[in-house]
């Protein structure tokens, strides 16, 4: 893999503008409250899937980091974790009769802080989610870890209860850019957790990393970056820090002035793509990175890649339903989310039997669109033929007032455009949302790009 046909100064300059990430199509702007639960238990009825992959949200974080846009609780209370399993039990015993014909393929555990919880708590969870869902025999089971607030022995825990993959997050291992961001972690501590992981069987470890976060500098990144390969871990994850503090308070806390510019922050992510396939890591997507036999190298080569709301997976033909505050799901041809306010959660299982607030229903123009964006972000190539038959469109007319959208990038030089395929060129890789931006129907409302992040 040739690192250098990524870059080019002046194309990212002229195209690092804000767009969707596209983990789905229509993006949740478009998700509104006359979607009904009726049309929830409609779509699974109508849904030709019956894999299923469940998403459980655990709100709850010790402290809060300042950089971070996700739903969460700040509180040192566990026993508030009590009670949010008790209505979460609630949930899944009012979701999971609607889904007795599904088999489970995977389980993720994502927040806030799934760490946050006991042994006690996790184990229960664990045991209620067996229970009430048929879950397969080849179950890949991941949690988000926080490595401030654990012991050693929870890799055991774990691992003994089904837990085949780790998500840590480490973001970034210079001390005062952790002050800065309000998250002093032990690097030591990090390194032997995840070698006790691998000793107790853990194969495949992810970790988190973060470039544009106040005070990174091209020396104190790299030292991350080497850590993170000393530590071997299967797959890295690497974010763009979106710095929108209109949006969020706790971003307020971070001076302007602290972080990189535009240019040291595409330095930093220069740095962090060279740096990572020089180690040996192959480059899945535009953020993501893998050990060349993980399944998610294998997938992008073979073109199998997929995208939803935890990322780049392996299971994209699976239902996604979503459990807990704020979750998201989509079933057949739907996208729903529950309540994000905790408290109208708890009140919302107990009076209407279901937290679900808001979503849509895909038209056809959208199950084609959302195909279009799913292949060109994830393996930037589309086969222009395929998309006629299996749509009984011809791609080119149906197109007509969208392809003049991708003339500059064809004049960049950054995709070729004929009547059999569109083809993205590897230099373009960094700029494939603001690509298939060309293909989203509702992008006209959305001119105040402010509601998105930036691509760099």
């Amino acid at each position: 893999m040739k690192v250098s046909q990524f870059f080019d100064n002046t194309l990212l300059n002229k195209y690092n503008t804000s767009g969707p990430r596209y983990t789905s199509y229509p993006t949740a702007l478009e998700f509104h409250d006359n979607f009904k639960h009726e049309d929830f238990i409609q779509a699974i009825e109508n849904s030709q899937n019956r894999e299923l992959s469940l998403y459980v949200h655990i709100p709850f974080c010790h402290t809060l980091c300042y950089y971070c846009g996700c739903n969460k609780v700040i509180t040192r209370h566990r026993g508030k974790a009590d009670t949010y399993l008790e209505y979460l039990a609630q949930e899944i015993a009012l979701q999971a009769p609607l889904f007795e014909e599904y088999t489970v393929k995977q389980l993720h555990w994502g927040g806030g802080t799934p760490s946050f919880l006991t042994h006690e708590q996790i184990t229960k969870l664990v045991s209620l989610l067996k229970e009430k869902f048929n879950f397969s025999d080849n179950l890949e089971m991941s949690i988000e870890i926080d490595p401030r607030e654990i012991e050693m022995d929870l890799a055991e825990h774990l691992y003994s209860l089904g837990f085949n993959r780790l998500s840590l997050g480490v973001q970034d291992l210079d001390l005062k850019v952790q002050q800065a961001i309000n998250r002093v972690q032990s690097t030591e501590f990090i390194g032997d957790f995840i070698k006790h992981a691998k000793a107790v069987g853990f194969k495949s470890i992810n970790i988190d990393l973060i470039y544009g976060l106040p005070h990174q500098t091209l020396e104190n990144f790299t030292k991350t970056l080497v850590k993170a390969h000393e530590w071997d871990v299967e797959r890295i994850s690497l974010f763009s820090y979106a710095h929108i503090p209109s949006r969020f308070a706790a971003q307020r806390k971070l001076r302007d002035e602290w972080l990189p510019n535009t240019q040291e922050k595409f330095a930093l992510m220069k740095l962090a793509i060279e740096t990572l396939c020089d180690f040996g890591y192959d480059f899945i997507g535009m953020d993501h990175f893998a050990k060349p036999n993980d399944e998610l190298s294998l997938a992008q080569s073979d073109g199998t890649l997929h995208r939803n709301f935890q990322g780049y997976t392996t299971k994209g033909g699976c239902d996604l339903l979503g459990l807990g505050v704020s979750s998201i799901s989509s079933i057949g041809n739907s996208f729903s989310q529950n309540i994000k306010d905790l408290k109208e959660y708890y009140h919302a299982i107990t009076e209407k039997q279901h937290a679900q607030i808001k979503g849509v229903s895909l038209s056809e123009d959208d199950i084609l669109r959302g195909e279009v964006i799913q292949e060109l972000m994830c393996n930037l190539y589309l086969d222009k033929q395929v998309i006629n038959e299996k749509y009984n469109i011809d791609f080119d007319e149906y197109f007509a007032e969208d392809l003049p959208l991708l003339a500059t990038f064809i004049d960049d030089g950054l995709l070729e455009n004929n009547a059999n395929y569109i083809k993205v060129e590897q230099k373009a890789r960094l700029l494939i949302r603001i690509i298939c931006m060309s293909f989203d129907a509702y992008m006209k409302k959305h001119i105040n790009q402010q509601r998105f992040s930036r691509v760099i």
